[in-house]
């Protein structure tokens, strides 16, 4: 782990910062002999944050592979228990 001066952490903060993020912690020690220690914060993520895919389709047929699957799914068009009719555009 590594530790820095308080005058070393504040001429070279940046580094001080990329240096806690890579390994976790960083200590920091003043004159009087005080210890500091330094975390990055876990950034909180959302279980739906997914890494995007690139895909040669548009929305037009994205939106029809639904549409056709609703209307497999309950045989006329309707959404199941919806009672609603699905109109094509």
């Amino acid at each position: 782990m590594q530790v820095y001066t308080y005058s070393e952490a504040l001429q070279k903060l940046a580094r001080v910062l990329d240096q806690a993020e890579i390994t976790g912690k960083v200590l920091i020690r003043r004159k009087d002999g005080r210890t500091f220690s330094l975390v990055p914060e876990k950034v909180a993520s959302s279980p739906l944050d997914i890494p995007t895919i690139k895909a040669k389709i548009t929305t037009q047929q994205i939106v029809d592979t639904i549409r056709e699957g609703r209307e497999k799914r309950d045989g006329h068009g309707c959404a199941a228990g919806q009672g609603r009719v699905i109109q094509r555009v």
